[in-house]
């Protein structure tokens, strides 16, 4: 394990968190809320009916008799859960139609972060991206002053760690958007121990080529650079130009970044998404989310392709976030 999730584990140890996995039948959950259990870095919580979970762990032959199982339908609190739950929709649902939703794994487990019961939730290794965010937004909410959130990986191969956003939500951000993803994926960069150096990605190195998609980003450059100007972050930039030294020297030679850029803001969903796959496919990184920022509380979200070493990883992010 890298050098960034040894860090993790050494911080969690002796202050384990509780983290929501609302698919609890999931061979991949099953066998990450074990280890972590057993690790006692992290307190699993795992949402289903319990006689089905137990049976379904005894197939695999996984030990889950000290992980906590709770089933909604058995919840003794539940009706607690569904008063708070119409309380923060705010006439958006009945309690009939309360009692109906968080039967929903992920709105009940989201609704347990809500309340404090648990300090975070992992899910999306059987749901969708949107299925996992929508009762996050919801009910947990972006923080005051930031208006979307945003999916970040953390890109890790050996010592090597870096931070790739918007990789998972906003489809076509504009220009206050890409600002308030640099500056929150700075801050998610800092929390994992990488000093950010932030690069504003385009295919045009600093006015090398006039388009709406490029003016775009370097507008969004002038705002991060207003609203922290002791940031070091610079754009636009072709992917070269902030990475690489020789070729920064060549395009960019005023610039604060010289090549050394660690975090990278795409400026579309679909070069975001792109770009962190090309990187762990052909370039053999882990890629390790995408970690949900702008949140109240945690809520990460798995890619359906993960494993169970993905699971583990981004339980200990999660946890993190918390601390």
């Amino acid at each position: 394990m890298s050098d960034l999730f040894t860090g993790l584990k050494g911080k969690l140890k002796g202050n384990a968190k509780r983290i929501v996995f609302p698919e609890a039948l999931d061979e991949r959950i099953l066998r990450a809320a074990s280890s972590l259990n057993k690790d006692g870095i992290v307190n699993p919580v795992l949402i289903g009916e319990k006689e089905k979970v137990i049976q379904k762990a005894s197939e695999l032959g996984v030990d889950v008799t000290s992980v906590e199982i709770i089933d909604p339908k058995q919840y003794a609190d539940f009706d607690k859960v569904v008063a708070s739950f119409v309380e923060r929709r705010k006439g958006k649902a009945t309690e009939e139609q309360a009692r109906e939703i968080l039967l929903n794994v992920n709105y009940f487990g989201t609704m347990l972060v809500y309340m404090n019961e648990a300090d975070g939730l992992v899910s999306g290794a059987t749901h969708s991206t949107a299925d996992t965010v929508r009762p996050a937004l919801q009910i947990i909410k972006t923080q005051q002053g930031i208006k979307k959130t945003s999916g970040v990986f953390i890109m890790v191969r050996d010592d090597e760690k870096y931070v790739f956003a918007d990789c998972a939500i906003n489809i076509a951000p504009d220009s206050q958007d890409l600002a308030e993803i640099a500056l929150a994926s700075a801050d998610t960069a800092a929390m994992f121990d990488i000093d950010p150096k932030v690069a504003m990605l385009s295919f045009s190195t600093k006015g090398s080529a006039k388009s709406e998609e490029t003016e775009r980003v370097s507008e969004a450059v002038s705002i991060a650079k207003q609203q922290n100007p002791n940031l070091v972050l610079d754009g636009e930039f072709q992917f070269d130009a902030a990475f690489v030294p020789s070729v920064a020297e060549k395009k960019a030679p005023d610039s604060v970044l010289k090549g050394d850029a660690n975090v990278f803001i795409f400026p579309s969903l679909e070069a975001g998404n792109i770009g962190y796959k090309i990187a762990q496919r052909l370039g053999n990184f882990d890629a390790v989310g995408p970690i949900l920022q702008g949140l109240n509380s945690p809520v990460n979200d798995l890619s359906r392709g993960c494993n169970e070493e993905d699971v583990y990883k981004l339980a200990l992010i999660t946890a993190a976030q918390s601390l």
